[in-house]
């Protein structure tokens, strides 16, 4: 044995493994011929060490030697699953389990691997091979359980599951499982009762104990959940665990005490990065307070994490996506993944609200019709889940004299959504229908919704439904149409819909995009949102004839007044926006830039919350700063809620793109300040296009790059004009269809009535 080998062997006699593997990599750098094993001995000692990249390479030079080697084969393997490489450890794996047929180790990790890749019923086959061969271990039964339960095949899964507690009651990853199922299927108090027994059998385990608050929460019990993890928290002051558990507990409604309990599960275990993303997650969504200051804060964390991307999780993924996208850091955006495979990802591990953010990075045709195909991979799993599981149901309701219409939402309330609904409220058509509301809200009821409970014929408020819960509740009212407000916002529950608790539904308002769901009837938008290519829209579009949203008396009792033009009084033009930054791109920016350098002396104003984080302003200032537009000519306005005012020092808005404003754009004129954007063919690039056209300003909504910039530079040029508009865009929206709130409820009723009536035949 080399002086080399002998000075790893007594490093990892003594415990200091870097040492040992400094060693092991000098040996096979002097001398690469060194025997199959010292490979081995390197890559188990670099796969320990969690230094994964280095080991699969050493795995592969230790391969370009020795082909054969079933344990190389192996650990390499295992090495491209923790890089996420899982496509390349396919072929490697196979290759081992051909050497050795009977071996198991190998079988397990491909069997895994196409877990991974999504490719069940291959992984199915491993696994039931190795249960064959060992029917008393414990850990292929519930490994062939999970591949079923992927499948949808629940029942055999149970089975497997249940026989791989019953042969050890000590494996609690299989505890874990069978809960876990019983949870995904919604059978909380099967969930419950496996959990009892497992804890029985094995008192105190912590995976067991979070188990049971998550199961707890899917259940709907929150006060519960609340005293079971409070109760530990005397006795385990210092559980890393409990701490983020309860973190994660009381996020929706008391954020400042989320914080805190974020905070010390990660200075308990700094290393663990679920505890650090989580806290990421925390401060990103804080708005008490500095809120730019909370998010640089999430944004520095963020980026200490960026270098263990090969550990991220499609959690991790979105959480880092959040962060960076609200602070203009695209080279880290891009760092965590591409359009196609963050956006799939997230589709097939069911977590719809990340694919809002997948609308900005849209940059062509083939990315319009992705994007399409990402939400219909999310609705083809909800659906799915939602076949397999039976609702109780009443019988088919007599065709009565009224139509039974339902919204639902958790935003009728004082919010965006609730002020751009409040005419079919205001207005409601009480001799055709009987109007049902469903709202899973959290928070305090609030004046707005009092007044909205007031008019309607039942306001369904359940805070802690489950998600068959609320379908079942919902199809008890046997409404003849469902129409969904909310998309995958904070608090809605979209995935209802799946279960078509009604015969006939539909979404409206808020997602700007097709939900994902052939649940979905209809799509309800205008002559001017509506995509001119069907393709891009997965509901038949349903029609009103002239907006598809009006304003209503809420939204114009803002009685903030509109000042003089900013020019006037600066001697430049300052354009701005308020929009939200996961609308900004590097093309936005660079496009805004472009304006403003082609407009002399002019400004930029943001008016956002992010405005006073240092790392915002300065990852904007490098995007303007490519078109030569140096940081003095950028305005920060940091400001949350009470920010109408601002739009007093801008002199135009610029819209970003393909993702336009919406809400913003209202505002914007509203205060007298108009509006330049892009139109493109799909829904969410059309939206202010619509709300322009309807306040007597389309000409300001064009399609291509060029022209935008055109007529934003013209526009700053035309002082008449400006100022005109800053004098006439209210009374244009209160006198236009985005004010005139009666007629718009009628149009509404109208269409509904006509569509059902036609489905009724």
């Amino acid at each position: 044995m080399s002086d080399r080998l002998q000075a790893a062997q007594a490093a990892l006699n003594s415990g200091r493994r870097d040492e040992a593997i400094g060693h092991l990599i000098a040996a096979v750098a002097e001398a690469p011929g060194q025997p199959s094993n010292v490979y081995r001995i390197l890559t188990v000692q670099l796969y320990n060490a969690g230094r994964f990249e280095e080991g699969e390479q050493h795995a592969a030079t230790g391969l370009e030697r020795y082909p054969r080697d079933y344990d190389l084969l192996n650990i390499h393997g295992v090495m491209l699953r923790k890089l996420k490489r899982q496509r390349e450890a396919v072929p490697v794996l196979e290759r081992a389990v051909k050497l050795k047929p009977n071996a198991p180790a190998a079988q397990q990790n491909l069997g895994n691997v196409l877990l991974d890749l999504g490719e069940h019923a291959r992984a199915e086959a491993v696994f039931s091979k190795l249960v064959r061969a060992e029917p008393r271990n414990s850990e292929y039964h519930r490994q062939l359980g999970r591949t079923l339960a992927r499948q949808g095949k629940i029942d055999p899964a149970l089975t497997r599951l249940r026989a791989a507690v019953g042969i050890k009651r000590d494996n609690v990853e299989a505890w874990l499982d069978l809960a876990g199922c019983l949870s995904e299927e919604f059978r909380i108090a099967e969930a419950e009762e496996a959990l009892t027994a497992a804890l029985a059998a094995n008192p105190g385990a912590q995976k067991l104990l979070e188990a049971r608050a998550l199961t707890l929460r899917r259940g709907g019990d929150l006060k519960g959940c609340q005293t079971f993890l409070e109760e530990l928290l005397p006795s385990n002051p210092d559980a890393a665990w409990l701490q983020y558990q309860l973190g994660s507990l009381v996020s929706d409604w008391d954020r400042d005490r989320a914080n805190r309990h974020f905070e010390r599960a990660h200075e308990l275990e700094p290393g663990k990065l679920e505890y650090a993303t989580a806290l990421v997650e925390s401060l990103e969504r804080t708005r008490l307070g500095d809120e730019g200051g909370h998010i640089e804060r999430a944004y520095q964390l963020a980026l200490t994490l960026l270098p263990r991307k090969p550990e991220f999780t499609d959690s991790t993924n979105k959480i880092m996506t959040d962060v960076f996208v609200r602070v203009c850091d695209y080279d880290a955006l891009d760092a965590v993944g591409d359009f196609r495979t963050l956006g799939r990802n997230w589709a097939q591990s069911g977590r719809h609200t990340a694919l809002l953010k997948q609308i900005a990075r849209v940059r062509s045709d083939d990315d319009r019709l992705e994007l399409v195909e990402q939400h219909r991979i999310w609705g083809r799993a909800q659906e799915e889940a939602a076949a397999r599981r039976t609702l109780k149901r009443p019988p088919p309701r007599p065709l009565g004299p009224k139509i039974r219409l339902g919204f639902m939402s958790s935003d009728l309330r004082a919010h965006p959504v609730g002020y751009f609904a409040a005419p079919l409220f205001d207005h409601i058509d009480n001799e055709r229908f009987e109007v049902f509301i469903y709202s899973f809200y959290q928070g305090k009821e609030d004046a707005a919704q009092r007044a909205i409970t007031e008019k309607v014929t039942a306001y369904r408020w359940w805070p802690e439904a489950s998600i068959t819960q609320a379908a079942e509740r919902i199809a008890a009212d046997q409404l003849d149409l469902l129409i969904e407000l909310g998309g995958s916002t904070h608090m809605n529950k979209l995935e209802v819909m799946a279960y078509r608790p009604a015969p006939l539904q539909a979404s409206w308002l808020g997602y700007p995009h097709s939900a994902g769901l052939s649940t979905i009837d209809w799509f309800i938008c205008d002559p001017i949102t509506a995509p001119p290519r069907r393709e891009l829209l997965i509901e038949t579009p349903l029609l009103m004839p002239r907006s598809w949203i009006a304003l209503g008396a809420r939204f114009f009792s803002n009685t903030v007044e509109i000042g003089e033009a900013p020019e006037l009084r600066n001697g430049f033009i300052t354009y701005g926006t308020a929009n939200n930054p996961h609308k900004y791109t590097r093309d936005v920016l660079r496009t805004w830039a472009k304006v403003v350098a082609a407009t002399p002396g002019s400004k930029f104003a943001f008016i956002r919350p992010e405005a006073s984080g240092e790392s915002f302003r300065r990852n904007i200032e490098k995007q303007f700063a490519v078109e030569g537009v140096t940081p003095d000519r950028l305005v920060w306005h940091a400001i949350r809620g009470a920010h109408l005012p601002y739009y007093n020092e801008v002199d135009i808005t610029l819209d970003p793109f393909p993702l336009t404003g919406g809400t913003t754009t209202a505002e914007t004129l509203w205060m007298g300040v108009p509006l330049v954007s892009l139109t493109g063919p799909a829904f969410y690039e059309r939206l202010s296009a619509s709300i322009m056209a309807n306040s007597g300003i389309g000409d300001l909504a064009v399609d291509t790059r060029e022209a935008y910039l055109d007529t934003a530079v013209a526009l700053a040029a035309d002082r008449e004009r400006r100022l005109e508009l800053r004098r006439s865009l209210r009374d244009r929206m209160r006198q236009g269809p985005l004010g005139q709130t009666e007629p718009f409820a009628k149009d509404f009723y109208d269409m509904i009535h006509a569509a059902v009536t036609a489905k009724r035949g």
